[in-house]
C-alpha cells in the first residue's frame, strides 16, 4: 500500500491566514460538487459567496471553525456557529470521499454535545443530503434562499444529540 492510497487524515483549527486557502476550497467544492444540482448562474453566485475574503475571515474565525488535512495539506473546512449550527462543510473535489468531511462533522458533533449541544442544525445543498442523512440527520423544511440574484434550494436537516455522560 502506497501513502497515496491510504491518506493520513487529520484535523486542525482554522487560523485566519487560512482565510485565502479556505476560499479556494469553498469555490473548488461548490464548482466541481454540485453540477448536478444546480445550474451554472446557481453555482457562480454561490461561489461569489467568497470574494470578500476578509468578510470570509471573519465569518469563520467567529465561530468554532476546523480545516481537514490529508498528508498534511488542507482539503477541506467545517464551521460550527452558535454552538449548534453547521454553517459551512466543504471539500475540495480532489479529497471527496477520502472522509475528510466525515472527520469534519463528526468533529463538530463531538465538540458540540462537549459544550452541552442537544442537537445540530445545518442548511444543506441538495447534493449534500445524502452525506448528512447517513450521519442521522433528518430533513426538517426546504428553503430558498437568494445569492447573487439567484435563487437556490436547500434543505434545514437536524440531528438530536446523544449527552454526554457525566
Amino acid at each position: 500500500m502506497t501513502a497515496a492510497a491510504n491518506p493520513k487524515l487529520s484535523l486542525r483549527p482554522f487560523l485566519a491566514a487560512d482565510t485565502g486557502l479556505v476560499a479556494e476550497i469553498f469555490r473548488a467544492s461548490v464548482d466541481g460538487l454540485t453540477a448536478d444540482d444546480y445550474s451554472d448562474a446557481q453555482r457562480e453566485a454561490w461561489m461569489s459567496a467568497a470574494d470578500d475574503e476578509e468578510a470570509l475571515g471573519e465569518r469563520l474565525s467567529g465561530q468554532l471553525t476546523l480545516l481537514g488535512l490529508m498528508d498534511g495539506s488542507p482539503v477541506g473546512f467545517a464551521s460550527l456557529k452558535a454552538g449548534e449550527d453547521v454553517d459551512m462543510l466543504y471539500v475540495h473535489p480532489v479529497a471527496a470521499g477520502h472522509g475528510i468531511g466525515s472527520l469534519l462533522i463528526e468533529a463538530l458533533e463531538k465538540l458540540a454535545v462537549g459544550r452541552g449541544a442537544r442537537r445540530l442544525t445545518a442548511d444543506v445543498s441538495d447534493c449534500a443530503q445524502d452525506f448528512f442523512k447517513k450521519r442521522g440527520f433528518v430533513p426538517q423544511q426546504r428553503n430558498t434562499v437568494q445569492l447573487g440574484g439567484e435563487w437556490l434550494a436547500n434543505t434545514t436537516m437536524e440531528k438530536k444529540l446523544q449527552e454526554r455522560p457525566q
